[in-house]
């Protein structure tokens, strides 16, 4: 893997009495950086391996929490459609798209795809949040009523992050031994 695909495992202490922002916002980027440490690395066969019974792989993660990241800086943020490659599949039709196909990409793609969809959501979230708090709404809803705000969006982001950190700690134990809460800090 290459510099420029790497993945941030970087993690950035919040301040010993941080707002409601600062604190949701560490806890987002330090679930980000123990997921890049888990999966930052490997190479087509690392990132490819499952753990049977599970299809899951590491690769899939990457490309899923791509596809989540575009999906929730789309909705909540923008406003604007969700972009490629999201835009060119049916998910009707193909639910499991971003699992299955995670194979058919290199580790460079994967790592770009997942970084470039990290980047674009904190650009739209530090934009968003120069104009409001977290108490604004999501710029679009596909449900009627009420729509969620973005302390929603951001608690929900990190949720799904929480949840596949865990996935990821197995599934990286079982291709090359590494466990460990943090990625070490340089």
């Amino acid at each position: 893997m290459t510099e420029d695909t790497a993945p941030n495992t970087r993690i950035h202490e919040p301040s010993k009495t941080p707002d409601e922002i600062e604190m949701i916002l560490f806890a987002l980027e330090r679930s980000r950086a123990q997921f890049a440490w888990k999966c930052g690395g490997l190479d087509s066969a690392g990132l490819n391996r499952q753990q049977p019974p599970s299809t899951m792989t590491l690769g899939g993660l990457l490309k899923h929490l791509a596809l989540v990241e575009d999906h929730y800086a789309a909705l909540a943020l923008t406003g604007e459609p969700v972009g490629g490659p999201w835009d060119k599949v049916d998910f009707d039709a193909d639910p499991e798209w971003e699992w299955r196909t995670a194979a058919d990409d290199s580790p460079e793609e994967l790592y770009a795809l997942w970084s470039g969809a990290v980047q674009r959501t904190d650009a739209a979230l530090a934009e968003a949040l120069v104009d409001g708090s977290l108490d604004q709404p999501w710029k679009h809803t596909l449900s009627p009523g009420e729509p969620p705000n973005l302390r929603r969006m951001l608690v929900d982001l990190h949720d799904e992050y929480a949840r596949h950190v865990g996935h990821a700690d197995l599934l990286r134990e079982a291709v090359d031994g590494l466990v460990g809460e943090d990625p070490p800090q340089p």
